[in-house]
């Protein structure tokens, strides 16, 4: 049976270097979902120089590299009430599309999230975090979570 980990970082480079490390551990992108706030910053406008690049411009984090999270580049933008543009990508982004009218909160609850965490990780993101998922069976719960835990995630939730 499959669980599902999800944590809310600080900066889009945790976030990017936390799902590096789970395609490096053999997690498949299909498994992964990132959620940010498009802000247009660039890395020279960001306070902690770790770059909220303009993610809709082709250029950002994870970009260059590869990974899951370059791939937001690319992602469309999402206008979820309460928030504004969103970028998504992964199994979250479709139920995201599907629901946004009813907000972030709404598109967390239909994945399977309960309306109090689901309230949490909607602040966090109206606040610059970006939420990373992942779908992992419960043999890999433990390491999932303590890979979250090592790269600052705040709010981590497991279902």
């Amino acid at each position: 049976m499959s669980k599902m980990v999800v944590g809310a970082f600080d900066d889009h480079h945790s976030a990017d270097t936390v799902v590096k490390e789970l395609e490096r551990n053999g997690v498949p992108n299909k498994e992964i979902s990132v959620v940010a706030k498009k802000d247009g910053k660039t890395e020279q406008g960001h306070p902690s120089g770790h770059g909220t690049h303009d993610l809709s411009s082709g250029i950002g984090w994870g970009a260059a590299g590869g990974g899951a999270v370059g791939l937001l580049a690319s992602a469309g933008a999402l206008a979820i009430p309460g928030i504004g543009p969103i970028l998504a990508m992964g199994p979250l982004a479709a139920t995201l599309t599907g629901a946004a009218a009813g907000g972030l909160v709404g598109g967390l609850m239909d994945y399977g999230i309960p309306k109090q965490e689901s309230e949490q990780l909607e602040r966090q993101v109206q606040h610059g975090a970006v939420l990373v998922s992942v779908k992992t069976d419960e043999r890999e719960i433990g390491k999932a979570r303590k890979l979250f835990q090592d790269h600052g995630a705040q709010d981590i939730y497991v279902h």
